[in-house]
């Protein structure tokens, strides 16, 4: 293992632009023009990884303090806070009298009072007019034949 093995990009860019300052090489000459021109290419890139590095370090902490931070949360707390049953709209249970199919609609479907049927296009009406007599009716409204589900 050399000491160049040890050093980082910068140090070792920094290293190359020493040696090739003690070769004293003879930048009039073409070769010298090049090998000049490449040592100062390394050295700015050398500098410019240095800094993504540091960047990167930076963004790695920062992941890392939102990960902690997201490992803290407590989602159950989240779902305790929804009721699921407590619904405001309900569905409901309908049956096609053309082809028979039951067809799950919400409330808001049957308030319009009418829908075509997705499973053979007829024309579904609901008409509520009945509900309103003295007659009693359940969850499981006997007037309409609508089931709650």
């Amino acid at each position: 293992m050399s000491v160049k093995d040890d050093m980082n990009i910068s140090e070792r860019a920094a290293y190359l632009k020493g040696m090739s300052e003690g070769l004293e090489l003879d930048v009039s000459k073409p070769e010298g023009k090049l090998i000049s021109s490449m040592l100062d290419l390394i050295y700015s890139m050398a500098d410019e990884i240095a800094e993504l590095e540091d960047e990167v370090e930076l963004l790695n902490e920062q992941n890392d303090e939102l990960c902690e931070l997201l490992s803290e949360v407590d989602y159950d707390d989240y779902d305790d806070e929804y009721d699921y049953d407590d619904e405001e709209s309900p569905d409901y249970e309908v049956k096609c009298p053309d082809c028979g199919a039951e067809i799950v609609v919400d409330e808001d479907t049957l308030i319009e009072g009418e829908m075509s049927c997705p499973n053979c296009g007829g024309e579904l009406e609901f008409d509520f007019s009945d509900l309103f007599s003295d007659e009693t009716y359940d969850d499981d409204c006997s007037v309409c034949g609508i089931e709650e589900n």
